[in-house]
C-alpha cells in the first residue's frame, strides 16, 4: 500500500469535511466529534474495501484501472456537498451521520479504486493508518479552530485544491492497476 497516495486520498476526500469539522468542534467535545468520525470513516473504508474485493474477485486488476474514471468525475462534476450541519440526538451519532452524509459518495468513489487490490492485511493496516491520520488532524483542527486566516484559506482555494488533488488519484488508480501499461500494449 502506498502511505503517499493514503494520505493525498484521506486529505483530497475529506477536505470539504474538515470545514465542517470546524463547526462540529465548536459545538461539540473533541472526543465526541473523534469518535463519530472515527465510525463514519471506518464504514466507508470497510464499505469500499469489500465492494473492490468483491470486484476484483470477478475482474482482471487493469480493468479494475478503470475505476480510476470516479475521482476524476468527481474532480470535474460541478455540485456541490451539503454543508449544513445535521443533528441527530448524541453528538457521536451527529458527527457520524453528517459525516456519512457530506462525505459517502466521495468517499466510496474514491476509495473504491484504492483498496480494490488490497488483501485483508493491507485492509487492516489502512484502517490503522487512516484512524492515526484522523486522530492527528481532529487535534491539529482543534488548535486553528480560531484562526481566520483557515477559514479564508479554505473558501478561496479548497475546492481547486480537493479537485486536483482527485484528478492525481485517478490518474495513479490507472498506473498503478496496470491500465495504463495493458492499453499501450493493445496499442503497439
Amino acid at each position: 500500500m502506498n502511505y503517499g497516495i493514503l494520505t493525498l486520498t484521506f486529505l483530497s476526500v475529506n477536505l470539504d469535511f474538515f470545514v465542517m469539522l470546524l463547526f462540529l468542534l465548536k459545538k461539540y467535545r473533541t472526543r465526541q466529534v473523534l469518535i463519530g468520525y472515527l465510525i463514519g470513516l471506518v464504514i466507508l473504508l470497510t464499505a469500499s474495501f469489500l465492494i473492490g474485493r468483491t470486484l476484483a474477485h470477478w475482474l482482471p486488476e487493469w480493468v479494475l484501472g478503470g475505476l480510476g474514471l470516479l475521482p476524476i468525475w468527481l474532480a470535474v462534476r460541478r455540485d456541490t456537498d451539503d454543508d449544513a450541519v445535521k443533528t441527530h440526538g448524541s453528538p457521536v451519532v451527529s458527527v457520524c451521520v453528517t459525516y456519512l452524509s457530506v462525505c459517502a459518495g466521495c468517499n466510496l468513489a474514491i476509495f473504491l479504486p484504492v483498496l480494490a487490490g488490497e488483501n485483508w492485511a493491507h485492509f487492516g493496516l489502512t484502517l490503522i493508518f487512516l484512524s492515526v491520520l484522523t486522530i492527528i488532524m481532529v487535534a491539529l483542527l482543534r488548535l486553528i479552530v480560531t484562526l481566520p486566516v483557515v477559514e479564508w484559506v479554505l473558501n478561496r482555494f479548497g475546492e481547486p485544491l480537493m479537485r486536483g488533488c482527485y484528478v492525481l488519484i485517478g490518474l495513479y488508480v490507472f498506473w498503478d492497476s496496470g491500465l495504463v501499461s495493458h492499453l499501450l500494449t493493445l496499442i503497439h
